[in-house]
């Protein structure tokens, strides 16, 4: 990960141009002039649902979760973004106000890059626009796998699943637990389910021996049979 003293504008940027592989001269002058680098603090708001998009946003340090509203104010974590990624830039590109908000769950740093300017690369430059377009089709896909995990899985089978994501998506620190600490309301909302649903389905399967629980911390001791229950049940 890189370390808060590492960030810096030029920095940054070539890691962006890394992603979107083949920038011109002029256009990595243009990003390295309009490139804004904003630091978050934990569980605080980036983006709000209704707000006009102003600049496409790269995830550089920490972890950001999106949610959405849904019926008497429940709130439904619809996605989690990792360094380095884009986000925020749906609604951009779709001409749309936000619907959905996005909010850290740890310090992170993000880089902004004016929503024009983007789309001036995008209508210039063929692999920028190819990288979005791969983007959006990625996030498509992963959306729909969650939505039939999510609405025809039982409660276990949402909660293991949810386990196996966040350790796909995070990956382990060297103690074998996830790279990353939910409140017990993040993980039911993750999990589309009630937080004393996820309390009580995170204790079963640690007495059942599949997990170890400290806190937030969790540690996946049987991935191959919360698999089973993620298929299955």
């Amino acid at each position: 990960m890189v370390s808060k003293t590492d960030i810096t504008i030029e920095k940054t940027a070539r890691r962006i141009a890394a992603l979107w592989k083949s920038m011109t001269d002029t256009e990595y002058q243009e990003l390295l002039d309009h490139l804004c680098i904003r630091q978050y603090k934990p569980k605080e708001t980036i983006y709000k649902d209704f707000e006009s998009p102003v600049d496409v946003m790269c995830l550089m340090q920490g972890k950001v979760k999106v949610l959405k509203d849904g019926i008497g104010g429940r709130k439904q974590i619809v996605r989690v973004i990792k360094p380095i990624e884009f986000f925020s830039y749906r609604a951009a590109f779709a001409h749309e106000d936000y619907k959905t908000s996005a909010i850290s769950f740890e310090s992170c740093t993000i880089a902004l890059i004016p929503v024009e300017l983007v789309k001036k690369f995008m209508e210039e430059n063929f692999e920028i626009c190819r990288y979005f377009i791969q983007r959006l089709a990625k996030e498509l896909g992963i959306s729909d796998d969650r939505t039939v995990n999510l609405t025809q899985k039982h409660i276990r089978g949402r909660l293991a699943e949810t386990l196996l994501f966040l350790k796909n998506r995070y990956g382990i620190k060297e103690d074998g637990s996830t790279n990353i600490f939910l409140c017990r309301e993040d993980l039911a909302n993750l999990s589309n389910m009630t937080t004393s649903n996820a309390i009580r389905t995170l204790s079963a399967f640690a007495n059942e021996g599949l997990i170890a629980v400290d806190g937030r911390k969790i540690k996946i001791l049987k991935e191959k049979t919360l698999k089973e229950i993620s298929q299955t049940e």
